[in-house]
């Protein structure tokens, strides 16, 4: 069967029913690795009764041996044999997606896309700056640097070659387009950030914070706290990367420090809550003084308790607003 085909899946389920002699109305039970294809699968998948669920790829087990045996039907297999142990009630067979609603997940995709853009911009930046040093040029790439590409000149007085000149102007152009289509979009999130939904809501609560801005707080509620329900700090370390990886055998014991496997859109979130003035971020900074003594030491203690101050009403009882005086620019 090619992939997508849905009525074909029905048609299939229908004879496999037939085939096992089960009632035209048995639940029906599937699972399939998150990847590409995202969530529009499990929807469908729902919307004809099958009760379906989205894994984490990284968290299916697999043989420890440097060459193994893989195909499809072994991957089938294998996915199967564990589907099987998730609905007996096994709890630690592999790690579920939480899978947002349509609307949680549109709204996702404009701060990836301010995100997309602004790193276009960077290396659209690096690139003129490259092929400037090339022949010995520095220009301060602001505004008017269109003009300012055909007065430069290079190390011996000379100007710059016209087939240089026609690409820098190009590129100019490019990084243009790309600086107007993040103003354009920082617009939106402005006007988003005052709509009455649970997203909106929940980054107006943050931007009270500290050295938390607009931006960061329209990414921390689109992302994290606007549609994850958080029952544990064990689940925001796992979603941050900020579990620990023990080490014991024997007598030995150590730490490998913290796992670093979380949403990388997400990871610099426990640093800047450092500057919320919560208590667990004043007990990261002294640690080691005016910073904390490790990475994994700052990380783990900023996000350690905060993350009930965006789900509730309130903000968490250590922090301190924005309207305290703060010698550091949000973010």
């Amino acid at each position: 069967m090619r992939a997508g085909r849905l009525p074909v899946l029905d048609d299939e389920i229908a004879r496999a029913r037939q085939r096992f002699g089960l009632a035209a109305d048995c639940p029906v039970r599937s699972c399939y690795e998150a990847g590409r294809d995202g969530f529009w699968l499990h929807r469908a998948l729902l919307a004809r009764g099958i009760d379906n669920v989205v894994v984490d790829a990284s968290s299916i087990e697999v043989n420890r041996r440097a060459r193994r045996a893989k195909s499809d039907r072994l991957d089938a297999e294998k996915l199967n044999e564990m589907l099987l142990r998730h609905h007996a009630g096994g709890r630690r067979v592999w790690h579920v997606v939480r899978v947002p609603s349509e609307a949680d997940e549109d709204r996702r995709h404009l701060e990836r896309e301010r995100q997309t853009l602004i790193q276009d911009r960077t290396r659209l930046r690096n690139r003129i700056q490259g092929l400037l040093a090339t022949h010995g040029v520095t220009l301060r790439l602001a505004g008017g640097g269109a003009a300012a590409l055909g007065t430069a000149r290079r190390w011996d007085g000379t100007p710059l070659p016209t087939g240089l000149v026609a690409r820098l102007r190009r590129e100019w152009a490019r990084l243009e387009a790309v600086g107007a289509a993040v103003a354009a979009l920082e617009a939106e999130r402005t006007t988003a950030m005052t709509r009455p939904n649970a997203t909106a809501q929940c980054s107006r609560r943050l931007a009270q914070l500290r050295a938390i801005g607009p931006t960061f707080a329209w990414t921390l509620a689109s992302e994290v706290f606007g549609w994850r329900a958080f029952r544990n700090r064990r689940e925001v370390g796992g979603l941050l990367g900020l579990t620990p990886t023990p080490s014991q055998s024997g007598a030995e014991r150590r730490e490998l420090g913290i796992a670093k496997s979380g949403d990388p859109i997400c990871g610099r979130w426990p640093w800047n809550w450092r500057g919320s003035g919560c208590a667990t971020s004043r007990g990261a900074r002294s640690v080691g003084g005016t910073k904390p003594a490790t990475p994994a030491v700052g990380r783990a203690c900023g996000g350690s308790a905060s993350w009930r101050s965006p789900a509730s009403s309130s903000l968490h009882s250590g922090a301190t607003s924005r309207s305290t005086n703060c010698r550091r620019e949000p973010c």
